[in-house]
């Protein structure tokens, strides 16, 4: 059975990366800390709680792809170097909602943490990469997106966020993960 993403449309691909439009969509999203995974995992736990039947209606909603988790407070320069700067140890982790869903439909989360956005449509610099998504292997390709994204003029006005698309039971180098910086239209 396949799982729902969100739509996109490539203007650009070189490599393993890529510049995509994406179209609006509906997110829920917590805010948690710790380190990279220790946040993935609590955050991914209270979101799966919500679309598992956590809500007012007790209504399942189906799972998409990819969990995306990004630093709170962070932006990447596209001129120097890239460091990560946590903020606090604080992270949002983030589902995407199916495209059947709109604000006004989503059942209410029983979790007051979790909080239903819409996001609006836009274009991120996007690099894939298989295997292991840890915090080195994210700086790495982090600098590599940075460096496409300069080569190619692209100016970022977001954080870098890591979209995780498989199941953690899910070997290794079967993973397939992505590093996006928004960037400008």
């Amino acid at each position: 059975m396949a799982i729902e993403e969100p739509k996109y449309a490539v203007s650009l691909h070189e490599g393993a990366c890529e510049v995509r439009d994406y179209q609006a969509a509906i997110a829920a999203e917590v805010s948690v800390t710790g380190d990279q995974k220790a946040a993935a995992r609590k955050g991914s736990r209270l979101l799966a709680g919500y679309i598992f039947g956590g809500n007012k209606r007790r209504q399942s909603i189906a799972m998409t792809a990819p969990v995306a988790q990004e630093r709170m407070g962070e932006k990447i320069a596209m001129t120097a170097p890239v460091t990560q700067t946590e903020s606090n140890g604080a992270w949002v982790v983030r589902f995407t909602m199916p495209g059947a869903y709109s604000l006004e439909t989503l059942p209410e989360p029983n979790d007051p943490n979790v909080k239903l956005r819409a996001v609006a449509p836009a274009r991120f610099a996007v690099v894939r990469f298989s295997g292991l998504a840890n915090e080195t292997t994210v700086e790495a390709r982090t600098a590599e997106l940075v460096d496409f994204a300069e080569a190619h003029h692209l100016r970022a006005i977001g954080s870098a966020s890591l979209a995780q698309y498989n199941p953690p039971w899910t070997l290794w180098f079967m993973r397939r993960n992505e590093v996006m910086i928004e960037v400008q239209r």
